[in-house]
């Protein structure tokens, strides 16, 4: 075990039961056309966090450490989308509606794919879930037990929304969780720098957060 310069206090690594999860990292959520940009987002502050994502999962990688990518999408019939969360959004282009890269959020269009630059090597694997939060309707639970997984390091987007949600999850289910700060953004500025001081409330209420390279500083020498 090796401690992690975190917030609000050191986060105790431990090596053999650590996994990263990189959340929802998709076309939809970050190229212009996709639907993020159609709700009238700004989609490049979602881009701008490749390079640190890259590293991260690079560093995991390297250490030959577990990497899971989530993406959100429905089937192709709609049958696991509620008409609730179909209703909210772009009234002139929802989820399963055809967009500039195939049908909104549908698994195998285009836009659903994650970006390239940090696609899934062989051997990683991919949760696809319908809702916010990576546990609801999903395998992953059952994987994580599998694996032996104790401890998850987060990346990816929403700050506020999906990869809060997850977080949330995994911490009423007993997972210790880190968030990346460097690896992680939002639409909106102010959403992230809330959700890191919600993360953090009350003693690590939701979990820890750190920056990259403490946490890749910590893996190497755990």
């Amino acid at each position: 075990m090796t401690d992690v310069k975190a917030q609000p206090f050191p986060f105790p690594l431990r090596r053999e039961t650590v996994a990263l999860i990189v959340i929802d990292m998709q076309r939809d959520f970050a190229e212009p056309g996709g639907f993020g940009a159609s709700l009238g987002n700004d989609v490049s502050r979602i881009t701008r966090i490749i390079p640190d994502v890259k590293r991260l999962i690079a560093g995991f990688r390297s250490a030959g450490l577990p990497v899971i990518h989530t993406m959100e999408c429905h089937r192709p019939d709609l049958s696991d989308l509620p008409p609730a969360k179909r209703d909210r959004g772009n009234p002139s282009l929802r989820i399963g509606d055809k967009g500039p890269m195939g049908r909104i959020l549908i698994a195998g269009e285009p836009g659903t794919a994650i970006l390239p630059e940090l696609a899934p090597i062989d051997g990683e694997i991919v949760i696809e879930k319908p809702g916010k939060g990576a546990f609801y309707a999903t395998g992953l639970g059952d994987i994580l037990k599998r694996k032996g997984i104790k401890q998850l390091v987060f990346a990816g987007v929403t700050t506020e929304v999906c990869v809060q949600t997850t977080m949330r999850e995994a911490n009423d289910r007993g997972y210790e969780c880190l968030l990346a700060e460097e690896a992680t953004e939002s639409y909106f500025p102010e959403f992230k720098s809330t959700a890191i001081a919600m993360i953090q409330a009350q003693g690590a209420i939701v979990g820890w957060t750190a920056h990259i390279d403490d946490i890749l500083e910590a893996i190497n020498h755990a």
